[in-house]
């Protein structure tokens, strides 16, 4: 992983716990999600990680906010979560509410970002055929 000025520039206006998460974060999807790229968005106020521009070649986001930090997932409706760690109402995303260095670590969060990795790939897949 390599550090990234602007990332570590919108990081900085959260709180120390939401801007040291992130960091530990960003490094569990480097490792779990091999060739990803990152991508800011300050309007959005979130961190996309994606294999290409298009919203359907989104894995997840990081979304911080005063009051803490958030891991969206696109098309987290359609993600197994046997440990509900997926929470939110919309559509197409989920979300979990990272709240300690534990959570990050933990195996359910692998295998939720495992998961996704493996529902992008169906996708593209299907686009292709």
């Amino acid at each position: 992983m390599t550090t990234d000025k602007k990332i570590d520039e919108f990081l900085s206006n959260y709180s120390e716990e939401v801007f040291v998460n992130s960091l530990k974060l960003r490094e569990v999807l480097f490792a779990n999600l091999p060739g990803i790229m990152e991508q800011i968005d300050i309007p959005a106020k979130m961190i996309a990680y994606c294999y290409g521009q298009k919203y359907s070649e989104m894995i997840c986001t990081i979304i911080p906010s005063k009051k803490g930090l958030k891991l969206g997932f696109y098309k987290g409706v359609d993600l197994p979560d046997p440990t509900n760690l997926l929470e939110g109402t919309g559509k197409l995303s989920r979300y979990i509410e990272i709240r300690s260095d534990e959570q990050i670590k933990s195996p359910a969060l692998k295998k939720l970002i495992e998961s996704a990795l493996d529902a992008y790939k169906k996708r593209i897949n299907s686009y292709r055929q």
